[in-house]
């Protein structure tokens, strides 16, 4: 089951970039004997978008037909690590052909996008820069597969 993360805007060469890399390939490295992977990221220029609705139709043209949708939102549902690795490793075990995890730009996603998606996730009640979601998306989603795998990385 391939995983996507579909963000707005564009990660420049620096930290952030150089986290989300070593994540999505430790990632890809745990994952794929799991029938987990790749991990891809989908990013959405915003030079010619203006707002929350347009990033949102620019978003949702993105998303792979089929998969689960999953909106990155701070009014969203609190998980354990534990918790998203059994939604990872159920949506794989029911044959979902993947799950998009879906980041919006400064102004957060647009309630039509957010009221599409399968589920709405927050990293916490504080608001985090969109860069800093993803690396730790990208750090929760191989944490997910670690705890699947039974790897020692997860130490609860």
């Amino acid at each position: 089951m391939r995983l996507t993360i579909c963000a707005v805007g564009r990660l420049r060469a620096g930290p952030e970039r150089a986290l989300i890399d070593d994540y999505v390939a430790r990632f890809d490295r745990t994952g794929r004997p799991l029938g987990l992977g790749p991990l891809n990221e989908t990013e959405i220029e915003t030079r010619k978008l203006s707002g929350p609705t347009a990033e949102a139709a620019a978003l949702g043209r993105a998303l792979p037909a089929g998969d689960v949708v999953v909106a990155l939102d701070e009014r969203g549902r609190r998980l354990s690590s534990p918790d998203l690795a059994a939604l990872v490793g159920g949506w794989r075990d029911e044959g979902r052909p993947g799950a998009s995890f879906v980041i919006g730009g400064a102004d957060g996603l647009a309630p039509d996008l957010r009221g599409r998606a399968d589920l709405s996730i927050s990293f916490g009640a504080m608001v985090w820069p969109h860069m800093l979601v993803r690396v730790m998306l990208a750090e929760q989603l191989y944490r997910a597969a670690s705890i699947l795998a039974g790897t020692p990385y997860h130490r609860a």
